[in-house]
């Protein structure tokens, strides 16, 4: 007997939530999906119809259940709004999917998807459980250096609660090039990315990368990382140790389900013509990539924001081949009038990241931890 549920939203991230239910339980039906907003929405998603809500709906005609559960996928700052719509409307069982249940169900779709195409899915917190030590002592572990750049902009709006960096990690300025021009004044001693070598004033489209461009050209860390000043790694006290000893050469963000594919994905929110460029230019100087680019850009997951440790040659190895493809797609495509769009070589990066450790799954030891997001 199938479980019936509605899910209120009707847009990417109610999809992810729709794919993790589904596959963790077969029995789960969704008969519709819901939202209450004048934005465009679809019909249908599949074959489910898609049906606007309000307090003057009438249940009966649309042949809903008040008894099915209703879960909201959409973010958190609508869900009290939303609640009290549906407890109004006659809905009984109603629930907002948190962050922490969000994390929940990702982690455990995650883990029986790549055990059901025979692949392992490590989170780093649970290495800690069985070590594997290669190293004679700590004394050297100590002597391995590592530093996880934490990048913030002259433009970042400020954080509700204040927060306090680990002491493996070093905040760095993005943009920093843009930062005197326009009165943000960075402190006197900040790292900067607009020093020596550097790609500082390609900020507004490359984003974070502009900091990754410097460390990569400057930063001497034996194992270096990339997080954002509201997006950092959860990680265990004692993580470096962890790596090394069970050998680990990469660390990313526990990856994002999206729909209908990561390919499709982009192209509905960005200029398609930008990623068919990226491909083109994959297939004629990378013909054996561009293969593995197209198998793993049908599927739905990558790792998103640009987060991600791991040891340095590894990144020397990454940037290598990364770089010179956004350069080329960003020339293809260059400035667009709309600030969000105009960051189009970021989430392409995004997708790139992912798709190299694909390719190179059997080269490097991966691994995934938790992130979380600071308001």
């Amino acid at each position: 007997m199938k479980n019936k549920i509605y899910i209120f939203g009707a847009h990417s991230r109610a999809q992810t939530l729709a794919a993790y239910l589904c596959f963790l339980d077969e029995d789960i039906h969704i008969e519709a999906y819901f939202y209450d907003n004048d934005e465009k929405n679809p019909e249908n998603i599949g074959e489910i119809p898609v049906f606007k809500v309000n307090g003057t709906m009438d249940i009966n005609a649309l042949s809903l259940s008040l008894d099915y559960p209703v879960y909201i996928g959409t973010r958190g700052i609508f869900h009290k709004k939303i609640t009290e719509m549906l407890t109004e409307i006659g809905f009984k069982v109603i629930y907002p999917v948190t962050v922490e249940m969000d994390l929940m169900l990702r982690n455990q779709y995650l883990e029986k998807y790549y055990s059901s195409i025979g692949r392992e899915f490590i989170k780093l917190d649970k290495l800690q459980e069985f070590p594997v030590s290669v190293f004679k002592d700590s004394e050297m572990i100590n002597k391995i250096s590592a530093s996880v750049y934490t990048v913030k902009s002259p433009f970042d709006r400020p954080l509700q609660q204040e927060y306090s960096l680990a002491s493996y990690e070093k905040e760095i300025y993005a943009g920093a090039v843009f930062a005197e021009k326009f009165f943000h004044l960075l402190p006197e001693d900040s790292l900067r990315d607009d020093a020596g070598d550097n790609i500082s004033a390609k900020n507004k489209q490359f984003c974070e990368l502009t900091a990754l461009y410097w460390i990569w050209k400057h930063a001497g860390e034996d194992i270096l990382g990339l997080v954002h000043y509201r997006r950092h790694f959860l990680f265990p006290k004692n993580w470096k140790e962890c790596m090394l000893s069970n050998q680990v050469d990469v660390i990313l963000p526990v990856p994002l389900y999206v729909a209908p594919t990561v390919e499709e994905n982009f192209k509905s929110r960005h200029d398609p013509s930008d990623w068919e460029f990226m491909m083109q230019y994959l297939k004629d100087n990378f013909p054996e990539d561009y293969q593995a680019a197209r198998r793993f850009f049908k599927g739905n997951l990558y790792a998103p924001c640009n987060m991600f440790v791991m040891k340095r040659e590894v990144l020397d190895a990454l940037c290598g081949w990364l770089f010179p493809i956004l350069f080329k797609v960003a020339e293809y495509g260059g400035e667009k009038d709309n600030s969000y769009l105009n960051r189009y070589p970021g989430f392409i990066s995004e997708r790139l990241i992912s798709l190299y450790f694909e390719i190179n799954r059997e080269k490097f030891k991966l691994v995934y931890a938790d992130k979380n997001f600071l308001p």
